[in-house]
């Protein structure tokens, strides 16, 4: 017996669905406007040019055919009611049309980013394997073996990103179904102190708080890959000797993340819009731009998050700084 699947959602999928429904209501609106004037236009009309006694009274015809200005009216409102719901579905379904080809575009797009990560994934194994070679051929006592270590890292890093560019390329990529239950604290604590290393060099502090522990459903590598783009992009904006907090919270369906430095908030650039892919905000407050990690950027944070049930939003931003919230869906531990 096969189990039935859910329908495959992506985040360029949702933003076609929401720009077509904006579209579409604004086009609804517009023509509902026009309809209702015109209507109005009819009932002062008619009603200007007969008084209130003759209002009911039917009006001879020499067909036999009695119209009355009541009946005349609630014509016209029939008609209007028909004319704007007409109105609706026409621009609904002519919206519809009209960004298909934005669709094809991003399907494109997709596919020269998945074309992209795979060329690069065979260059990246195969530097993972020299490494782990030279790491092998190196002594216990050899200063180098720390840095060796450390570039390993650093190239397994790069291949979990490309994978993750490669998933997140996949048209209709959604969540698999027999992901692991991992606790959230563990997975952020990782990217915490991957981050600090960054950090050091600003003196800037992060701090992790983590009342409760709490469980989500999405693979540890991606939750940490998360917090890392999150707190890559608070260290690369936030001043120096600041301080960044990361706090861990959760409800009854969901578990939060959330990332707040004390920057001087998004600027440049609409805050709803930074997790668009190739979307900038523009130069750092010291005037030039930083690359502070190897971070996966935001427009991934929400195809991870989209993947997986979640949401990842601007919660405030302002000349206090930015705090950016991570949501995703709470599993129960067993």
């Amino acid at each position: 017996m096969t189990r039935a699947t859910s329908p495959l959602i992506d985040s360029d999928t949702l933003d076609i669905r929401r720009a077509s429904r904006i579209v579409g209501t604004r086009i609804a609106i517009a023509c509902a406007a026009v309809v209702t004037v015109v209507i109005i236009t009819v009932f002062v009309y008619i009603l200007s040019e007969i008084s209130l006694s003759e209002l009911f009274e039917p009006v001879p015809d020499t067909n036999n055919l009695q119209v009355s200005a009541v009946g005349l009216l609630r014509a016209a409102t029939v008609l209007g009611v028909t004319l704007i719901i007409l109105a609706g579905v026409m621009s609904w379904l002519v919206t519809r049309r009209a960004v298909q080809p934005l669709g094809e575009v991003l399907r494109m797009q997709r596919a020269f980013v998945a074309d992209a990560s795979h060329e690069l994934r065979t260059p990246l194994a195969v530097l993972d394997a020299r490494l782990q070679i030279l790491q092998r051929t190196l002594p216990d006592s050899d200063p180098s073996s720390a840095v060796v270590a450390d570039l390993r890292s650093d190239a397994k890093d790069l291949i979990h990103i490309v994978n993750d560019l490669l998933e997140s390329a996949e048209i209709g990529g959604a969540a698999r179904h027999d992901t692991a239950v991992i606790e959230v604290e563990s997975a952020v604590a990782t990217a915490v102190h991957a981050m600090t290393l960054i950090a050091v060099d600003k003196r800037i502090t992060i701090e992790l708080t983590a009342p409760h522990p709490t469980f989500v459903r999405v693979p540890a590598s991606s939750v940490t890959r998360c917090v890392v783009a999150l707190l890559d992009n608070a260290v690369r904006f936030a001043p120096s000797e600041s301080f960044i907090s990361v706090d861990i919270t959760a409800a009854k369906k969901m578990v939060w993340v959330t990332v707040n430095d004390s920057g001087p908030g998004i600027q440049g650039i609409d805050p709803a819009r930074i997790f668009d892919r190739f979307a900038h905000s523009g130069a750092t407050p010291t005037g030039g731009v930083t690359r502070t990690g190897s971070g996966i950027g935001l427009s991934l944070v929400r195809e991870i998050a989209v993947r997986y049930g979640g949401t990842v939003t601007v919660a405030e931003s302002s000349q206090a700084g930015t705090a950016i919230r991570l949501a995703l869906p709470r599993a129960k531990h067993s």
